[in-house]
Formats: C-alpha cells, structure tokens, sequence
C-alpha cells in the first residue's frame, strides 16, 4: 500500500508540474506576442525616422537586440552566455560564419555586439511577425532553388552592407542539423569574404535546440552557449582557396563546439 501511494503522489506530481508548465508556457507565448507587435510597431518608427542618417540601420538593429534581449531575459532561469568578444573589433565589419541548429538560432546571435545582417531562405520571411522583422532589419532573403540566383544575390547585396561598414551573418551549411554536429559548408560566405576582402568570423552556438520541451513547452532551464572564435585574417582569405578556406574554418569551429559543449556539461554536473 505503501508503494502505491508514493507512486499515486508522485504522479500527481508531475500533472501539478506539468500544469504550471503549460500555463506559464501560455503566458510567455502571450507576453512574446505582445512585446514583439510593440517593438515591431517601433522597430518602424525608428527606421522612418533615422533612414536619412542612418543607412548601417544600426538603430534597427538595437530594436532586435532589445527584442531578443527580453526573449531571454524575462524567464529567470533561461540564460544565455556569450564569451570570446575579445575577438571582435567593433569597428570592422565582418562576414559572420555560424553554426545552425535551430530556428531560435536567429534569437540567439542578437548577445553578439555587432550590427549585422542575416542571409536567410526566402520561407522565413514569410513567417508572420518574424518576416516583417527581418525586412524592416534590413536582412538578405535568397531562394535556395536556384543556387547561382542565390549566390548573385547574396554577393551584391552582402557587399553593400559590409560597404556600409555591417557584418553579414551566415549559416554556411545552408541548413539546421539534424544531429546537432556541423556539417558540409557551402562556399558562398567565403566567396564573400573573398570578393569583398573583410575578415570571416566564425562562431559556434549550442543550446539553441534545446528552447523547447514535448514539441511546445518552454524549457525553463534552457542554458545557451555562445562562443566567438578568433577571424581568419584577410591576408590569409586572400591566400587561400575557397575550398581549403572552408575546411579550414569547419575543423575550427567543430573542435570549438565540442569544447563549448563539453564545458557546459561539466558546469551542470558540479
């Protein structure tokens, strides 16, 4: 009798705890909507107002790190970690190398202290909210069933802003993983770094697919890491070929994932 009613208070248990979850879950969906359709509604205004000064749209740009910052702010036991800023030299733009494991990925990569852009698929800026956002930051959208329209694209248009003294980021698998690991770049960032002769800066991020709990739930102990990795000189982008460069900067940020992920555990587990 004794094991059954452990077992009974056990389970109702874990129904109180998922409850909570799914209502403080709820309320962080509806606080989220909220603070996004104001900050969208500013994110506008500001863009109508410093346009004629501002053509780098660094004031947008500190709308998103504000929205992003509340995203991951507001849920006390939600962080996320940014080391290696040591590597970045504020007044140089660079192309940003990251790695993509999720969605929130873009949420994310606002703790980095750069303006910058992001090249992204054309579906995304048709999510709602969420597109509309990424037009009025200024972002780059391609369509990834013509390659050589995507990459024309991705080069004029990521020349301008790096013209304009602006990073550009991008997630050289052109895909999320589905294992979590780093896999095959495509060449397109590096022929960036090339035509355009600015420093690649590679950055490393784990955690991001971890945000969510049973599909929907939030995880409320989600720990992001973030690790910015020394840049590959333009002396040496200039040196190299664009295949080599890849395979370069890939072993680099994989060896740098793996120490990041390994650290983190080792923080849990104290």
């Amino acid at each position: 009798m004794r094991g059954r009613s452990k077992k009974s208070k056990f389970a109702r248990l874990n129904i109180y705890r998922l409850k909570n979850s799914i209502m403080l879950t709820i309320l962080y969906y509806i606080f989220t909507l909220l603070q996004v359709s104001v900050l969208f509604v500013l994110s506008i205004i500001v863009l109508a107002v410093t346009y004629p000064f501002d053509k780098s749209r660094r004031w947008v740009h500190e709308c998103s790190r504000w929205i992003c910052g509340l995203l991951y702010g507001v849920p006390p036991f939600i962080r996320r970690t940014i080391d290696g800023v040591e590597n970045i030299d504020k007044n140089k733009a660079y192309v940003m190398v990251l790695n993509h494991n999720s969605g929130f990925d873009i949420f994310a990569a606002y703790k980095i202290p750069l303006n910058f852009r992001w090249v992204s698929k054309r579906e995304v800026f048709r999510v709602p909210f969420m597109g509309p956002l990424l037009t009025i930051h200024g972002d780059i959208p391609i369509e990834r069933g013509n390659a050589s329209e995507a990459m024309a694209k991705m080069l004029r248009l990521g020349k301008l802003w790096l013209s304009r003294g602006v990073s550009v980021a991008i997630f050289p698998e052109g895909t999320r993983s589905k294992t979590g690991q780093i896999n095959r770049f495509k060449a397109g960032a590096f022929n960036l770094a090339k035509e355009a002769e600015v420093e690649i800066l590679p950055i490393v991020m784990t955690g991001t697919n971890e945000f969510f709990r049973k599909g929907w739930l939030v995880n409320w102990r989600n720990r992001v890491g973030i690790r910015v990795l020394p840049p590959v000189p333009v002396e040496q982008i200039r040196a190299m070929e664009v295949k080599e460069l890849m395979q370069q900067t890939q072993e680099r940020m994989v060896e740098a994932l793996t120490q990041l992920r390994d650290e983190i555990k080792a923080e849990k587990q104290k």
